[in-house]
């Protein structure tokens, strides 16, 4: 099947889904997007209010940011693929639950198995944990991390950075970093992960 003959079908039932409680308080879904032939793609925590608004990724005050620090590294954002772990936006922007990230974890699984990026920037410390559960957004920020066959570079989340001006400083700094961190992936040869995929993590056998 075509790669983007996936990404359609798995945006279809995205946008059909009723497997968690989410669906019953959120506008819309939003499944991601963006190009799907990408080497770099984009994964954020959960849809915040604009974005539940529109249906669409990073278009509030953080994707705005976001956008900036793209096109920092002369990138646009219809040049790289933006998703969330999370489909649909838990009320009052609260950190999603164990079992809603269970339940969307098919979704992302699957995208990010059509896509396969060499890239995967995590925005925040819950796209972080979610590749790599072990893992600290203050410690690990910044640093390319192999995680099953995924190359992983973790950064702090645009709306946080829009709250603490350190913060702020230092997603910029890791921002322009990911040119040379992309070429390092691309040309790095692995014999095997450096860590390991857990039992249950990214449950679709990636």
């Amino acid at each position: 099947m075509e790669k983007s003959t996936i990404i359609n079908e798995l945006e279809k039932n995205i946008k059909l889904c009723t497997k968690c409680r989410l669906c019953k308080t959120a506008k819309n879904p939003v499944p991601g997007e963006g190009y799907i032939n990408s080497k770099i793609v984009f994964i954020g925590e959960a849809p915040g209010k604009v974005e539940d608004d529109t249906g669409r990724p990073f278009v509030g005050r953080a994707g705005k940011l976001l956008e900036e620090l793209l096109k920092g590294i002369n990138l646009k954002r219809e040049m790289v693929w933006i998703g969330n772990i999370i489909k649909h936006r838990p009320p009052e922007n609260r950190d999603p639950l164990p079992d809603e990230i269970s339940a969307c974890e098919p979704y992302l699984t699957m995208q990010l198995k059509a896509i396969n990026p060499i890239l995967i920037v995590t925005l925040g410390r819950f796209s972080l944990n979610y590749f790599y559960p072990e893992g600290k957004i203050t410690r690990d920020r910044g640093t390319l991390i192999r995680v099953g066959k995924y190359n992983v570079y973790p950064v702090y989340h645009p709306a946080a950075a829009l709250r603490n001006a350190q913060m702020a400083e230092t997603l910029r700094k890791d921002f322009m970093n990911i040119p040379s961190i992309l070429e390092k992936a691309e040309n790095t040869k692995y014999e095997e992960a450096d860590i390991p995929i857990h039992d249950g993590q990214l449950g679709l056998g990636l």
